[in-house]
């Protein structure tokens, strides 16, 4: 589901109105991982200046199918194309439900918007060395290891369209 300007403002003021919002349950662990509150702010001002043009680029909710249902996970865009036809991922899952095929589904829902799109000619991620489940989870989509900037730790993958 694409966040809107309001769901991210509820994730940083109410957590009970963002679940609310969602039909939801949002747990008290919210938000995960690198989705943090600095993310969270970041995202939420690129939502506003971008106004609707920016509706399912910066934030998509990962929610559990299950009764009840569950935010799982964040994931989105980082922005627009840039003028090389790159695009950038990300994804966090909360710890509880990691490792059960959520970042998966929501990394190739990603991608595959992404080539949707005629503009972009190469998908790329940024991770840590030391996040195994976000290099596994790229890894396995298809994503090659292009680099590892030893002072950052930080390892960028890439996707070239086919």
């Amino acid at each position: 589901m694409a966040a809107s300007v309001e769901h991210v403002q509820a994730e940083l003021t109410c957590l009970d109105d963002l679940s609310v919002m969602l039909n939801a349950r949002v747990g008290a662990n919210w938000p995960p991982g690198e989705y943090d509150r600095p993310a969270q702010e970041f995202f939420l001002d690129c939502m506003q200046k971008g106004g609707e043009l920016a509706q399912g680029v910066f934030v998509w909710y990962a929610i559990t199918n299950q009764a009840p249902a569950t935010l799982v996970g964040a994931a989105g865009f980082d922005g627009l194309p840039n003028p090389q036809g790159e695009i950038e991922i990300g994804f966090s899952i909360v710890d509880e439900w990691q490792n059960v095929g959520y970042a998966t589904e929501v990394a190739t829902a990603l991608i595959d918007k992404a080539f949707s799109d005629s503009r972009v000619s190469k998908v790329i991620a940024h991770t840590t060395a030391d996040n195994s489940s976000s290099c596994k989870v790229l890894e396995k989509l298809g994503l090659s290891q292009m680099s590892h900037a030893q002072e950052t730790a930080m390892i960028r993958f890439e996707l070239a369209r086919k």
